[in-house]
């Protein structure tokens, strides 16, 4: 398995809060299918969800790109309608 390189900004920071509401509370009973939405405390957000780079990023617009270290994750339309309420306006 190729190593991510990860930016030392993120060995400092910290969860913070959940936004939007837990997993269980969205029907997931098992643990195995948890998309999730974090603010994080240098007020940047993390998202756990779907591994699915290798088939979506030929399909990016021209004016996208992604670093190595990067992924492109995929939550469920609930998981973010959800935690709107939560993700500040600025």
């Amino acid at each position: 398995m190729k190593r991510l390189r990860v930016p030392s900004e993120f060995l400092a920071v910290r969860f913070v809060r959940r936004l939007g509401d837990p997993p269980r509370m969205r029907g997931s009973h098992s643990n195995e299918t948890c998309p999730d939405l974090f603010e994080l405390s240098d007020g940047n957000f993390a998202v756990i969800g779907t591994e699915a780079t290798e088939v979506l990023e030929p399909l990016l617009p021209s004016d996208a790109a992604r670093a190595d270290y990067e992924r492109i994750v995929v939550i469920s339309r609930d998981t973010l309608i959800r935690a709107k309420k939560d993700i500040p306006d600025a």
